[in-house]
This record gives structure tokens, sequence and C-alpha cells, in this order.
């Protein structure tokens, strides 16, 4: 089955057809796209998760697709916020600008097949060459890490191309785990689960300090005033995370020694951080909004107005349907928008009728 989302060359995050394809079809069997190299398992799941730009050189476009998707998805559930082409010609848009040596890759993951891409992309740091998805009854060879330069043409040996040093030691019992399988030739499905099960482990070890820490940056609920914009969200401050992973780290959760400290500092820097981040401050930011929202609707705003200029309870009803029309986007109870609804009709009907009459039309328009 080839690829054929994103006119078959190209898939960029937030393409659904994209999307659908890496959840329904490469994720469901990642053993036929790992088996190659499945020794270094852990080290392309260090360098999916920091953003590294990644080429994979496969026998056929299904191939390639394939084994792109299934990269993206080792890190889930932690979202892939940077480019990937499960297969990329000589016809992309980009073909200039990821085959320069003028400039570092970008991070991006690339999937291709026509031996030309073995010269122009041998200055990329990290490059998987992978031979026919087909697991065989027998281990494939514990092949070391080889160098780039050893890789002159698509004909080269199978195995990953890079001189990246992991920061986690390798996790001999999974290796161990799946070996077995192969030798008692354990369906192909139950080596998936194994797999997925692995990855989901290890990537949830490393984000709950991450989403611990990150809901700590949440100010108290007693700090939010109806009177008073809501708070802002404490700044995420790198050293002051690093300090919490000494206590509750992932080392409670997971049996993987190694540099984690590391490891977090490189994350840091990634797009697959600030991807992350933007979106649990986005949701921070909307629940606070949300609850800011409910302190307003418990209030008696109609006495308020009576304490108020005119033109502060206009403005006052302004923001609220502002809010009102923001409803979607805040995680606020049906009930809670039902009293806004009433707050502000009570407030215009108490209003002058020249105003009352200004205000409705706003709230037609």
């Amino acid at each position: 089955m080839a690829a054929a989302c994103c006119a078959g060359t190209a898939s960029r995050p937030g393409c659904t057809a994209c999307a659908w394809w890496a959840s329904t079809w490469s994720w469901a069997r990642p053993w036929r796209c790992f088996f190659p190299v499945f020794f270094h398992s852990q080290m392309l799941w260090e360098l999916v998760l920091l953003g590294e730009p990644l080429v994979v050189m496969a026998p056929s476009p299904s191939e390639s697709s394939e084994t792109v998707l299934a990269l993206v998805n080792c890190i889930s559930p932690l979202k892939y916020f940077s480019d990937f082409r499960p297969y990329f010609t000589i016809h992309d848009s980009e073909f200039k600008e990821y085959t320069t040596r003028t400039q570092a890759p970008p991070s991006v993951i690339l999937g291709v097949t026509n031996p030309f891409f073995a010269k122009t992309l041998q200055h990329w740091p990290h490059i998987i060459r992978i031979g026919d998805l087909k697991p065989a009854g027998e281990i494939p060879k514990q092949v070391k890490v080889k160098k780039l330069k050893n890789l002159k043409t698509l004909d080269s040996k199978p195995g990953v191309y890079t001189s990246y040093k992991p920061y986690l030691n390798r996790d001999e019992e999974i290796i161990k785990q799946l070996q077995k399988g192969v030798q008692q030739k354990r369906p192909s499905e139950a080596q998936s689960v194994i797999l997925r099960r692995y990855f989901l482990e290890l990537t949830q070890s490393f984000i709950i300090p991450l989403e611990r820490y990150v809901a700590s940056l949440m100010p108290l609920q007693k700090s939010i005033s109806p009177w008073k914009s809501p708070p802002q969200l404490r700044q995420f401050l790198p050293e002051e995370f690093m300090k919490t992973l000494e206590k509750t780290g992932p080392q409670l959760t997971s049996r993987i020694k190694g540099d984690w400290i590391g490891l977090y500092r490189h994350f840091l820097k990634s797009p697959n951080f600030d991807g992350w981040f933007k979106t649990r401050r986005k949701e921070m930011t909307q629940k606070l909004e949300a609850l800011h929202l409910e302190a307003l609707c418990k209030e008696d705003l109609l006495l308020w107005t009576q304490k108020h200029t005119e033109v502060e309870t206009v403005d006052l009803v302004l923001k609220l349907k502002s809010k009102l029309a923001d409803r979607e986007h805040l995680p606020v109870k049906p009930e809670t928008m039902e009293k806004l609804r009433g707050h502000i009709d009570a407030i215009i009907l108490a209003l002058p009728e020249d105003l009352q009459s200004i205000l409705l039309r706003t709230s037609m328009t």
C-alpha cells in the first residue's frame, strides 16, 4: 500500500489524511517497520523525540512511507510537531533546501527510495537504511551503528548510520523479549503489541514529569477574582523543572538508566517541546478563562451595574458577549453559559432604551 496523502509526496502536520494514515496503518504493525533495526529502537525513539533530521532509505515507496509513519508514532501520545515526508522525491519543492550543504538539515523525517539520495543526503546526521519489510523467522544480526561515510549507495547494508550517542542506556529486556518472539515465531501482531506498549510506557515516563511541572504553573483558583483579568500562568523555568526530577523524575516509572537530565535539556530546545508546551499553555489559559467566567456568573452583576456608570456597564456587556461568542473554545458547562445569557439580558433591560437598542443590534450582527 503506497502513500497517497498530500499529493503522494509530502506529509505535513495538520493534514487529516496523513494523520489518519499514521494512526490506522503503520502504527497498527510497528514490528514490521522496526524489525530490520529493532536493536536500535530506543535510539530511534530518542531521535524522533528530539526532532532530529532523519532519512529513511527504503526499496519502495510503501516501505519508506510505513517506516516514516511508524517513527512519527513511536513517541505517541506525544504529538510529533515537525514535518515528515513518507515519500520524498526529487520533484518536491523543498528538494534544493533539503539537499544543500550550505545549511544544517531541518527538523524533518524523509522517506526516500531514489538511489540519487544516497549521495545528495549523505550530509544528513541520521540515516536509516532498511531492506524488504518482511520479518523472517530468524533474528537479524545485531549490527553496530555505522558511520555516515560508509553509506555510499542505496545498496549499502541495512542499519542506522549516525554518530549520535544516546542519552539513555539501551533496555536489554525489551531486546531479549523481541528476540525470543522471533525465535518462537511469535506472530507479527503480537510483536507489534509488545513494541507499542514499550514505546508508550517510555514516552509516558518521559512526559509525566513535564505534565506535573506544567500543572504547577497554574495559579490557585482562589486567586481568580471576577472583577480582575484572569491571572497569568507562571513562566516555565528550565532549571526549576530540572530540580523537580530528583524526586519526581522518570526513575519512578521507568527501569531505564542513563542521562535523563541531558535528554530533557535537549528536548526543551526541540520543536516537539515547543509545540507541546504551546498546546498545553493554550489549554491552561482557556481553563483560566473558564474559571474566571464561572466566578463572574456567580456574582450579582445587576447590583454591580447600579454602582457603576453607563459606560462601564456597556463595557461589561460587550466583554460578556465576547466571552459568549468564544464559548466553543472554553471548557465551560452549558449551565454557566445560560447564566451568562441571563446576566446579559437582565443588564441590557435595565439600561435606557437607546442603549438597549444599540446593544441588541450588536448581538444580532
